[in-house]
């Protein structure tokens, strides 16, 4: 069942809960105000008969417990204590004696109890001598009734003792006196509570009505509606945020233009192509990239279709028809006859509950991409032919021992050593391979420390100076002023200067010499270099020699043992250093390699 649409409003919203809020505040604080009250005037009610009970046993002591001619004396005086000095409204005194038989009570109506005993528990207690007895009853009238016991003690002896029965109607008619008033009161707090709720309520709901009267009219396009600001609370504030949210709306259209320029000449200026379609597939927007990628000059005819555009196979054009996300890629000619290669990637465009309403084309250039994969798949092309060479010569000289060659005391040696020449073969280039692997993956950690130039071209120097001997070379090595040592990984940079070392050996005829020279450039940096006067390296493959498997002379260099990974080690241990290498030469006349690395540990100083 609905709820009336007044209800349903804010303003009876905060009528009620005002309302509710008083009534609960008032209900609270009435429990509690009418609990205290009945405490209090029942703990009053109690005292003063407790206080009029004892002052009755103390003036009844000297009339119990009298025998004799005097007996009836101390009856009379009792009963006169007890019907004119102590009578209680509503309340029944008796004066029982130490068996606890009634010898006299304030209660005309009672005068049948005198001669009997009373055994309630509170006259029991007090018989026994205990003093704080009382006890609350409801009589055979359904009257509330308050009891009270207390013992008379005359000498030290328990001669009788004092009942009090007081009926408590007074007391309650006072409370339900006190709660009629607190009704009155809760009633009265109430009605004005609704009307002051009802005009807070109209206080705080004009502005919100005037606030979504205007707001509705900014949603129609109307930013130059204003709302008045009346205070400082939240109403005030919550005018001045509407205000601040028009005139954000007006400058916020105004940047929105601004944006659809700025992205109009994105799309003009990127690096990418861009062709946007709708749901039938037609051309709506392509960028100057994208035309000069697919050499189109001048405007595009309308309806252009992006399929024939694009030159699509049947079977991507049913991909594209289905709206999903896929690439492809095209082959484009530049006007000097260069192929180049385009990755176009469709994403379709999605509106809720309507579904695919356009498409958008991304044209990447991926012909440097497309050739760094040729130059891995020809990286792995060589790795495998660097193995298979050796492993068919193995398998094949395996097979001739295994046929009986073993036997043969000239053959048999000859065979072993070429298998053990292979193996070895194998095992440097796969060790090259890994420590390639471990620079290219940064986990070849350099332990860099100060490291003494001199003494590092000497040992170097020392290690060649034997097949140098034999092949009739001459070495020489020049270290330049102020070199000192320098911060690097000795073991790496000692493979560095093995590598050059050992290739300047290969190519350097007999009687040649090789130059190594350590020197200070300019801006503080060490440069190394090893110059030979070998066969040198034709122009058209300097671009090519740090390439991985490169070889100048494939046959001779294989020959020599050189698995074509030397001089890409050595760049890349340069580059883990932080340093450059570079190489010239000319074709009979030798060549010269330098590399530069950074004399000191970054943040600190060398020696």
């Amino acid at each position: 069942m609905k709820l009336p649409s007044f209800f349903r409003t804010i303003q009876a919203k905060l009528i009620i809960i005002y309302v509710l809020l008083i009534l609960i505040a008032m209900q609270l604080i009435g429990v509690y105000f009418v609990s205290a009250m009945k405490t209090s005037l029942t703990s009053n009610f109690t005292k003063e008969l407790q206080e009029r009970a004892e002052l009755l046993s103390v003036l009844a002591a000297q009339n119990l417990g009298v025998t004799g001619d005097s007996a009836e004396e101390s009856l009379e005086n009792l009963r006169v204590l007890v019907n004119n000095l102590f009578n209680i409204n509503g309340a029944e005194i008796q004066v029982l004696d130490a068996s606890g038989k009634v010898l006299t009570t304030s209660k005309p109506s009672h005068a049948d109890y005198v001669g009997t005993k009373n055994t309630q528990t509170v006259v029991n207690r007090a018989l026994q001598g205990i003093r704080d007895n009382e006890e609350y009853i409801i009589d055979e009238d359904n009257i509330r009734k308050k009891v009270v016991a207390k013992p008379v003690v005359n000498d030290g002896k328990i001669v009788g003792a004092i009942y009090i029965a007081a009926s408590m109607n007074e007391l309650y008619d006072t409370m339900e006196r006190i709660n009629n008033i607190f009704i009155s009161g809760i009633l009265l707090a109430l009605g004005l509570t609704a009307v002051l709720g009802v005009i807070l309520a109209h206080t705080i709901t004009s502005p919100i009505k005037e606030l979504t009267r205007r707001a509705t009219a900014v949603a129609e396009g109307e930013f130059h509606q204003k709302m008045p600001v009346l205070g400082n609370d939240e109403i005030g504030q919550l005018s001045k945020a509407f205000n601040y949210m028009t005139s954000r709306l007006r400058d916020a259209l105004a940047q929105n233009e601004e944006e659809k320029e700025k992205l109009a000449s994105i799309l003009t200026n990127m690096s990418d192509g861009v062709i946007a379609t709708d749901d039938t597939g037609t051309v709506i927007l392509m960028n100057r990239r994208a035309s000069e990628m697919l050499r189109i000059n001048g405007e595009l005819d309308r309806g252009t279709d992006i399929i024939s555009l694009l030159h699509l196979t049947p079977e991507e054009r049913e991909i594209l028809k289905q709206g999903t996300m896929h690439s492809t890629i095209l082959e484009n000619e530049t006007p000097e006859g260069d192929t180049f290669l385009i990755r176009v990637t469709f994403t379709p465009i999605h509106r809720r509950e309507i579904g695919i309403v356009g498409t958008i084309a991304v044209l990447q250039d991926v012909t440097e991409q497309e050739q760094l994969e040729a130059s891995r798949r020809e990286f792995v092309a060589n790795v495998s032919h660097e193995l298979r060479t050796p492993l068919t010569t193995i398998k094949s000289y395996t097979e001739a021992l295994e046929d009986g060659a073993m036997e043969d005391p000239e053959l048999g040696p000859k065979f072993a050593s070429v298998i053990q020449n292979q193996t070895e073969r194998m095992i440097r280039l796969v060790t090259d391979l890994l420590h390639l692997s471990r620079l290219d993956s940064k986990e070849a950690q350099l332990r860099k420390q100060p490291v003494s130039v001199m003494e590092m071209l000497e040992e170097v120097t020392d290690r060649f100076s034997f097949q140098m001997q034999e092949k009739g070379i001459k070495p020489t090595f020049f270290v330049g002023n102020g070199v000192g040592s320098a911060w690097v990984d000795r073991d790496q940079i000692d493979q560095v200067l093995d590598n050059l070392i050992s290739n300047a050996m290969k190519y350097t005829p007999e009687g040649g010499t090789i130059a190594i020279e350590a020197r200070l450039t300019d801006d503080g940096a060490l440069a190394i270099s090893v110059q030979d006067d070998g066969i040198g390296i034709p122009k058209k493959d300097l671009d090519r020699i740090f390439e991985r498997f490169y070889r100048v002379d494939k046959a001779r260099s294989r020959n020599m043992g050189g698995t074509g990974l030397g001089l890409s080690i050595a760049r890349e241990i340069v580059k883990a250093h932080g340093g450059t290498i570079s190489l010239q030469s000319d074709l009979g006349k030798g060549t010269k390699v330098t590399f530069m690395l950074p004399r000191h540990e970054q943040g600190g100083d060398g020696q």
